[in-house]
């Protein structure tokens, strides 16, 4: 009896463990389905587990075609805003509420162009700024203003762009909300701000030092003009004249600039032998008193010809060029104007055998303002926009300019100028 009784219930599990495998079997089955978003047949099952297990898989399949058909729709309806989105000028970004990047259109890549794998990741190490987390945290809670402009890091420069944002329901019916932002990439006018600031700051500047000098002579002079001997007093007189013939060529070359910068600069072109243009201008640079005992040489490749150009303009950029010559080199110095034709262009020199210019100067040298040597400058009455305004007539013209140099034995600035017909 005992026997017997032992034996069933060794039977009894047997098949228990038998129908527990047949369970795990079909539960990992399920599992895979659903992990994998596909329906699940009962006819995948070993065996029949039952009526409630075919409600199960019934439930099961249903619930994994529901989702599919949501993530399709999602998936749609992302596409239709991408659509609608990447035609935009503006940039335009959609986080979740884990602030993964759900949507970013190509205007926004476009300012990021070095964010790779956009789609997915995480906002902060795609836009790398706490301010705009800052702003995200802000607007989520109701406390963002409806715009800021915010700076985002991009190597070693910067972006800015002024953002606005609002939240949107999310496509897929949950609870919580989507972010939507519009960035505005307002980078260039920030440096153009700059720029002016600089612009003025410099102008102030330059203004200032002649000003100062002019009315601190000239209140001497009111005070004291009846005792004042009479070798002071024209000195004094000499000293304002050279300052206020100093503000002139400021002023002067200020509004050249200005000319130069507009929509309209001017250019009267006409075709006119290049040659004889340097040689007037280092024939007259020759009879100056200026020169000294500087010798000015002139030498142009008969093959230059004749070139379509604003004569008055590249007059201008010869004397320039001759002027800064003469200034920083001393007597004896030799200064050699030079052409010749090269693939499509013309290059001009202008060479001495001066000091030189420091290497680390020599990449600002064409900037306004921007002086090697600040107080002899002044000395020589040089206003600081000369080569400014050589560099902004050599472009306006098609060609380019630049400067070779080295300390102790002299600098050579060159220009071109294509080679065209007249239209």
């Amino acid at each position: 009896m005992t026997g017997l009784l032992a034996a069933g219930l060794a039977l009894a599990l047997l098949v228990a463990v038998f129908k527990l495998r047949q369970h795990r079997r079909a539960l990992r089955g399920l599992e895979q389905s659903i992990t994998e978003r596909q329906p699940y047949l009962r006819e995948e099952a070993a065996d029949h587990l039952g009526a409630d297990w075919d409600r199960l898989c019934e439930a099961a399949s249903a619930l994994t075609g529901e989702v599919n058909r949501l993530q399709q729709f999602r998936t749609s309806q992302l596409a239709q805003l991408e659509a609608t989105l990447g035609s935009l000028q503006e940039a335009v970004l959609i986080v979740d509420h884990t602030n993964h990047i759900l949507l970013a259109n190509r205007a926004l890549q476009g300012i990021f162009p070095s964010a790779t794998d956009i789609m997915g990741s995480r906002v902060e190490l795609v836009l790398q700024s706490r301010e705009f987390l800052d702003y995200v945290e802000a607007l989520r809670a109701g406390r963002a203003v409806p715009r800021q402009t915010i700076e985002f890091a991009k190597g070693s420069d910067s972006v800015w762009a002024e953002v606005t944002g609002s939240l949107i329901p999310p496509l897929d019916g949950q609870d919580y909300q989507w972010a939507l932002f519009v960035l505005h990439d307002i980078s260039h006018q920030r440096k153009l701000e700059a720029v002016r600031r600089d612009f003025v700051a410099n102008v102030s500047h330059e203004l200032r030092t002649p000003l100062s000098v002019i009315k601190g002579y000239i209140e001497t002079l009111v005070d004291g003009h009846h005792d004042m001997p009479a070798g002071d007093r024209e000195r004094f007189l000499r000293t304002i004249q050279r300052h206020t013939e100093r503000l002139n060529s400021l002023l002067e070359d200020l509004l050249t600039l200005s000319r130069l910068e507009s929509v309209n600069p001017g250019l009267q072109r006409e075709t006119v032998p290049f040659a004889k243009i340097i040689a007037e201008v280092a024939e007259d640079y020759r009879t100056r008193p200026a020169a000294g005992d500087r010798r000015v040489d002139c030498t142009v490749d008969p093959a230059t010809g004749s070139l379509w150009i604003d004569a008055s303009k590249i007059t201008q950029v010869l004397e320039n060029l001759l002027d800064n010559a003469l200034k920083y080199t001393p007597k004896g110095a030799v200064i050699t104007v030079s052409a010749e034709p090269r693939a499509g262009e013309v290059v001009v020199c202008v060479r001495d055998n001066g000091p030189g210019i420091p290497p680390e100067d020599q990449p600002h040298i064409f900037e306004r303002f921007y002086r090697v040597d600040k107080g002899r400058s002044r000395e020589k009455g040089g206003t600081g926009l000369g080569l400014s305004i050589v560099k902004h007539i050599v472009q306006l013209h098609g060609g380019r300019v630049w400067v070779e140099s080295q300390l102790g034995q002299g600098t050579a600035f060159y220009f071109s100028l294509p080679r065209r017909e007249a239209k």
